[in-house]
């Protein structure tokens, strides 16, 4: 079983495994740290599988407006929904927030997170040239009204 809840200082580390073991620049263990010490504006959401976290969605809430800044499932548990769930929990929380819209970039290569996120009801808003600095590759940007 699979149970979602938000994110506390002492999943830092487990979170941090899992943003190196899929993103090609992962956040460093300290800036988690300091999503969860410093940032009043940071929620972030794990899904936690016996015992151990195997992905995460963090956020980002100013005013009215929720900034997705990374979600990430570790390898051996995608197709299975998690990704999915993180996000609703996600708008669930932005909505209980009173957050009236939701955006995120995306890789325009990702076609499996675009899919989500439009399953999700997100539609393309535009792009960031060179967003990722791995390898300069394009941003879609991707909004939702709440």
């Amino acid at each position: 079983m699979i149970t979602y809840r938000l994110m506390t200082l002492e999943d830092a580390k487990e979170v941090h495994h899992i943003e190196e073991a899929v993103f090609a620049t992962p956040w460093t263990l300290e800036a988690f740290e300091l999503e969860m010490t410093k940032n009043t504006q940071a929620t972030y959401i794990v899904a936690e599988k016996e015992g151990r976290l195997i992905g995460f969605c963090g956020m980002w809430i100013v005013l009215d407006e929720s900034q997705i800044t990374n979600v990430a499932v570790m390898p051996e548990g995608r197709g299975q929904g998690i990704g999915e769930q993180l996000m609703r929990e996600a708008l669930r929380i932005a909505q209980e927030r009173d957050c009236v819209v939701m955006s995120l970039e995306v890789r325009v290569s990702n076609d499996v997170a675009q899919n989500l996120y439009r399953k999700l009801g997100f539609q393309a808003g535009g792009i960031r040239k060179k967003y990722y600095t791995d390898n300069q590759e394009d941003a879609l940007v991707m909004w939702v009204n709440l």
